[in-house]
């Protein structure tokens, strides 16, 4: 227990010292998605070619997210589930970090201060945006820089639009609910993207190295990693000061790579602390309420996200399709399945500047395995939530979760309650 107060006591106090820093010095990043009220709706860096680059400057920020669950849970009977009562969970902290280096050239850096999953800090990831060469020689390439941004490091891939809207560990006040997606498509790795965004369109092309933990070493089929390929194509429009439209299409791709992560790369792990356990467990299923395709070796990826905002009113969707392959060893066979995933988010946005708001979010899940039968997992989710001011914001949500095809632990599984919510990004 010591090492958790320990990693708060840290938390808080880098937090209050980074607060201090940014009063002092509150510009804002050039091409960068502010951490507060103002990112919200906000999906890939907005270019803008006028640069306010003066010398070095730090942006420190950070965010503190702590959430009161009452949620109950239940299955068959077949496997003991641990009991649950209605408490807090740990909060959760980050800290951030970005540098404007040169016109037109920043970095980004994230730590953990504290998470569900690990009690000491660590880094998320990381990287280097180029959206000017004037490093080079002042308006080298303007005409194709006008348009272009290319970013390097390890770092949150551009995969879907659903990670724009998700709860990144504490860095929680750009999601109207409190949980993120049943499957839960995030993943950082190394590698470099490149960005073209013109009149509306949207376009980029990205390889990573196919790992989450980075390593040289050889695996058994002599070989240390493999690669990813992405992808993204769409088109967003502000069409009138009371509509705006945005349409992607993503694909996410591999060879062989020795571990896929891109189901289960969020070492922060989930929201509903605790739920479907057995009473047996030794550890936390920091995951828990989420749904990963058992897929190791090789995945096709699909991802269509239309958005749609009219005045206070706006639908966010997903639909996502996968196949995959875990590949033969020496004691089983290879594994082939597919999985899609459906939701639909409803909010309105109200009050003076849109400072509260209320919604629902219906996720749908089902899977197919070679020789097993499909199993589905269905959630709803209510939510309302008040920004009492650009940097703070409280929200409410009702989840209920259920399981169906399941044996053994999820057999005629699920969970439901109230999840309550403050957030502080800044």
């Amino acid at each position: 227990m010591k090492k958790y107060v320990h990693t708060l006591i840290i938390a808080i106090i880098l937090i209050a010292t980074t607060a201090n820093t940014y009063a002092q010095d509150n510009r804002d990043i050039d091409n960068y998605r502010k951490p507060d009220k103002r990112g919200v709706n906000v999906f890939e860096d907005q270019k803008d070619t006028i640069s306010t680059f003066e010398k070095l400057h730090v942006r420190m920020g950070g965010s503190f997210a702590l959430q009161f669950q009452g949620l109950d849970h239940e299955n068959s009977g077949a496997v003991e589930l641990a009991g649950l009562s209605s408490n807090f969970n740990l909060a959760t902290a980050n800290l951030d970090l970005d540098v404007a280096l040169a016109a037109g050239v920043r970095m980004h850096l994230r730590t953990y201060l504290s998470s569900r999953h690990h009690n000491a800090p660590y880094v998320k990831g990381g990287y280097f945006q180029v959206d000017k060469l004037d490093f080079i020689k002042e308006g080298f390439l303007d005409d194709i820089m006008k348009y272009t941004t290319i970013r390097i490091g390890h770092m949150e891939n551009n995969y879907g639009d659903a990670h724009f809207r998700r709860t990144d560990n504490a860095q929680a006040i750009f999601n109207p609910f409190v949980g993120n997606l049943i499957m839960d498509s995030f993943t950082t790795e190394v590698g470099a993207e490149l960005y073209y965004q013109r009149d509306g369109f949207i376009g980029m092309v990205g390889f990573t190295n196919g790992k989450l933990n980075q390593s040289v070493e050889e695996n058994a089929n002599g070989k240390s990693g493999g690669a990813s390929f992405l992808a993204k194509v769409g088109y967003d429009a502000q069409v009138n000061s009371d509509l705006r439209i945005r349409l992607t299409g993503s694909l996410y791709n591999t060879g062989f790579i020795p571990s896929l992560y891109l189901y289960n790369a969020d070492r922060a792990g989930s929201r509903y602390y605790h739920v479907l356990q057995a009473a047996t467990a030794e550890d936390d299923n920091f995951r828990s309420g989420r749904f990963a395709p058992s897929f190791k070796n090789s995945v096709t990826a699909v991802m269509i996200n239309p958005f749609v905002k009219y005045k206070g009113l706006e639908f966010f969707g997903t639909i996502e399709m996968n196949q995959g392959t875990t590949n033969a060893t020496a004691t089983s066979e290879a594994l082939d399945g597919e999985t899609q995933q459906y939701v639909g988010e409803l909010i309105y946005r109200f009050g003076q500047n849109e400072n509260f708001y209320v919604g629902g979010r219906y996720n749908l899940v089902n899977s197919q395995y070679d020789g097993t039968e499909d199993v589905t997992i269905d959630r709803f989710q209510a939510s309302a939530g008040w920004f009492m001011t650009n940097n703070i914001l409280a929200k409410v949500e009702y989840v209920k979760q259920t399981y169906d095809g399941y044996t053994g632990l999820y057999e005629d599984a699920k969970f439901d309650g109230i999840m309550v919510e403050a957030v502080i990004s800044f």
